[in-house]
């Protein structure tokens, strides 16, 4: 089956961390952290419309220039979360610009942020045809850790120590939608945009006595109408949805990796740091980071169905595999015993 989004790291191990996650034949992306982003194509860029950032360190959260430069003048809102003191950071950066032309810009480009707090959320708006001036904040209940709502996806976060608050994140798809081509054909009917809207109906669970009107393969211009659950029947197969999760910059505790579990439980793919090698589990401690070795055996207790360890730091270099061997051979012990 045709997955409906594809994640993908943009930066090497030893680079800034960050996941680019593009949807299926929409023109749209999410990442997962803002570091240096420059892989990413300027095409890739300008799909972004919600960036979750974990924490405003500098490898986290440079890249906030780069798409900031490439959306200007667009008709684009784009939103930001991250953690508590987010708000200030994002005005920061906003701030150290000067602004006298974007007025005449004929698009509005507006940057939504959002603070993520133990107990609330704080959201504000910027327009850039107002200088991106701070618009008044709004405060929202932050009761599950939901982040974002759709009828087809859901972003949830845990707020984990780094020394300072993190957010961990983690995407989850309500089920998948794929269309069977083969029975598409023989009912004549032609392939394109209507199959998105067609797919967004049985997300959003629409009366499924309502009326689709598909085109023709013949002739696009022709119509031949079907009720919803009539042509679902028909064309749609309906599966379990895939779920991605991304955990960075975590201290090695107890309450973190009850945190880290939690979100991340089922995953089909999970993005998780691994900078430190475990004969180095002092420094790791330390710096409020993880080991490979306990990446690795995370991933196993979350019941992830493969992960990705990243975030390496640069005394590694030329020595990947070391890192690699520790996540794998962890992951394989932890799942060995936990069968016993």
């Amino acid at each position: 089956m045709a997955p409906s989004f594809h994640s993908r790291r943009f930066n090497g191990p030893f680079d800034d961390p960050g996941v680019f996650i593009s949807f299926t034949n929409q023109k749209r992306a999410i990442l997962f952290d803002l570091g240096d982003n420059s892989p990413l194509s300027s095409r890739d860029v300008i799909k972004i419309s919600h960036i979750f950032v974990s924490h405003t360190h500098m490898d986290h959260f440079i890249g906030f220039d780069r798409v900031l430069r490439l959306l200007l003048g667009r008709e684009k809102t784009l939103h930001l979360y991250g953690p508590e003191g987010f708000l200030k950071n994002v005005e920061g950066k906003l701030s150290s610009y000067t602004w006298n032309l974007v007025r005449q810009y004929p698009y509005p480009f507006v940057v939504v942020a959002s603070e993520i707090r133990q107990d609330r959320i704080l959201r504000r708006r910027y327009a850039c045809q107002s200088g991106f001036a701070p618009e008044e904040e709004t405060t929202l209940e932050k009761a599950d850790g939901t982040l974002l709502e759709e009828p087809s996806i859901s972003i949830s976060c845990e707020i984990l120590d780094h020394k300072t608050p993190c957010l961990a994140f983690s995407l989850s798809e309500s089920f998948h939608v794929n269309i069977n081509k083969d029975r598409l054909q023989k009912m004549g009917l032609a392939m394109g945009p209507w199959l998105n809207d067609f797919k967004r109906a049985i997300f959003e669970n629409k009366d499924p006595k309502a009326i689709v009107s598909t085109p023709l393969a013949e002739n696009d211009k022709e119509k031949k109408d079907f009720r919803l659950e009539e042509l679902a029947e028909q064309i749609a197969i309906v599966t379990p949805g895939q779920k991605i999760s991304y955990v960075t910059d975590a201290a090695f505790s107890d309450e973190n990796v009850e945190k880290i579990l939690k979100l991340c439980k089922g995953s089909d793919r999970l993005y998780i740091e691994a900078c430190f090698s475990e004969q180095d589990r002092d420094v790791a401690l330390e710096k409020a980071h993880l080991t490979a070795a306990q990446a690795g055996a995370i991933a196993a207790m979350a019941g992830a169905k493969e992960f990705e360890i990243f975030h390496f730091s640069p005394r590694y270099e030329g020595q990947e595999q070391l890192l690699e061997k520790e996540a794998r051979e962890a992951w394989t012990a932890c799942l060995e015993k936990s069968s016993v």
